[in-house]
């Protein structure tokens, strides 16, 4: 009987010592661009509103994979306006599915988007994938869903559109529109499709198109970047490689050093977001990718594709000695009112009573499928009419933080805060105070406990704590918001503070934790 149990245990770690799970990392990463430049990958993804923008994410075996930089530094727009919160807000809006390439010739790294709620497309470059990462122009027009190719004479070419998918070559400094020709038209039985990503491999071409969702095509080209194109199925609604989820689709794929392929798509995980899975590909004697199946399905488990290699992990407490990458503002931050000072010190930046006008909400992606978020708050320097704390929000939201008005500091849950997208993204509640507690001390713990997939309770709890032991759960639970309103985000962890009087009050954020 012990001989059993120890062979099975040993069993057990050599399959999870060779085989990967998907997701591979249960984060809200969607619209995946892919490169590889020596024995690093590199990995881009859509951030909507969230400044700054364009998240680039390593790994050294497609597996592990840490938070390294953004492609673009401050939302800086002809609309910056609304990407401020002032005058408006871009939710929902920003950055999409955009192309991110780096160019040997000149040792330079590419980075370009159509912005959503501003029309143009902006090309951003830098020396170092960590940048900086710098605005090297517009061009008027909107290369949606777009992804880049550097082919093999150095020529660069951008695949773009819906429905009809477009082929752009880009001027020598890859900056410019100088060709733009529609390539392919959809047929009857494809309708609608977006998303390109652009390939050249053993002298063929190749978009990889999704049709949404979640199916995926290819094009593949033997005669040039444009066309004609023949396409061939991909996937066809294969499989839920992770319970409760939805199909892979979208997403890039990328060559191994060996020339062995592996796909990394997203699939639909709400209210958690769109999250990335990984399988390998193979080609086909007349030069087509296939998805390796099992069963026809795309697996929940694949032999690692590489040897591991441990990077920086995402869970973990921040003490704010500096500003990680794995952060993001929700819109554009006003400078003016954050600093570093012994943790995260925040100056109250809008006189508001509505959570999703406040400037300066720090944003976390929620890790799944459970995940607790805690911070440590110095409350001491509030000022009256002050709100600062933790938050759970997407078009939904609900808190837990402190409360100052006049001479009384308490602890509240706060919960039912919504918008809806009629007439541009408006706030039609602002929320119900559930419960509080009076406090004192100056510091106070806060901490969300919060399921993200419909197999577990998709609900966000909260609790406070006086010492950062002993914790009591406050309020009531937050039921996530799935209703079907179109919005691509999932819920993330943000921590704010705002004034409903007068600015002029600060908290510092001693630590930010993240645990599974």
């Amino acid at each position: 009987m012990w001989l059993h149990l120890v062979l099975g245990l040993f069993c057990s770690w050599v399959f999870a010592e060779t085989n990967h799970t998907n997701p591979i990392i249960w984060q809200d990463l969607p619209d995946i661009d892919l490169i590889r430049i020596g024995d690093a990958y590199y990995y881009s993804a859509s951030t909507f509103q969230y400044s700054p923008g364009a998240v680039i994410l390593r790994s050294y075996d497609l597996v592990n994979w840490e938070y390294l930089s953004h492609s673009v530094p401050n939302l800086d727009f002809q609309t910056t306006e609304a990407f401020n919160l002032e005058s408006g807000s871009r939710y929902n809006q920003g950055i999409f599915a955009s192309f991110f390439n780096y160019r040997n010739s000149t040792d330079t790294f590419y980075w370009g988007g159509c912005i959503v709620g501003d029309g143009n497309t902006y090309v951003y470059t830098a020396p170092t994938v960590e940048g900086p990462w710098t605005q090297s122009s517009t061009i008027n027009q909107c290369l949606y869903d777009a992804g880049m190719l550097i082919d093999d004479d150095d020529k660069m070419y951008v695949a773009h559109g819906h429905t009809n998918i477009s082929v752009a070559q880009l001027s020598d400094d890859g900056l410019q529109v100088v060709r733009d020709e529609v390539v392919f038209e959809s047929t009857e039985e494809l309708g609608y499709i977006e998303g390109a990503r652009f390939y050249k491999r053993n002298g063929a071409w190749y978009l990889w198109i999704v049709k949404p969702v979640p199916s995926q095509i290819v094009l593949k080209s033997t005669v040039g970047p444009f066309g004609p194109y023949e396409w061939r199925w991909v996937l066809q609604s294969n499989g839920n490689p992770v319970p409760g989820a939805g199909n892979p689709h979208q997403g890039a794929i990328v060559s191994t050093p060996d020339d062995t392929w592996h796909y990394i798509a997203h699939l639909e995980a709400y209210p958690g977001g769109r999250i990335p899975v990984l399988a390998p590909i193979y080609w086909d004697e007349e030069g087509w990718p296939h998805v390796e199946f099992v069963d026809n399905q795309w697996a929940t488990t694949y032999p690692l594709p590489l040897p591991e290699r441990p990077v920086k992990p995402i869970t973990g407490t921040d003490n704010f000695e500096t500003f990680g990458p794995q952060y993001e503002w929700n819109h554009n931050p006003d400078i003016t009112a954050w600093d570093l000072n012994n943790g995260l010190e925040l100056r109250t930046a809008t006189v508001t009573d509505d959570f999703f006008r406040a400037r300066n909400t720090l944003t976390h992606r929620i890790l799944g499928p459970v995940s607790t978020a805690t911070i440590e708050l110095d409350y001491s320097k509030m000022a009256d009419g002050d709100r600062a704390g933790l938050v759970l929000f997407r078009y939904a939201a609900a808190w837990i933080g402190v409360v100052k008005d006049g001479d009384k500091t308490k602890v509240a849950m706060v919960n039912n805060i919504m918008m809806i997208p009629d007439d541009g993204w408006h706030t039609i509640n602002k929320g119900e105070q559930i419960e509080s507690a009076e406090i004192s001390g100056g510091s106070v713990w806060l901490r969300l406990e919060v399921g993200v997939n419909s197999l577990y309770n998709e609900e966000g709890w909260f609790s406070y704590s006086t010492d950062g032991v002993n914790f009591q759960s406050l309020g009531e639970p937050h039921k996530q918001v799935n209703n079907g309103i179109l919005h691509f985000l999932g819920y993330r962890y943000g921590v704010f503070n705002y004034a409903t009087l007068a600015r002029g009050g600060t908290v510092t954020v001693k630590s930010f934790g993240i645990h599974e």
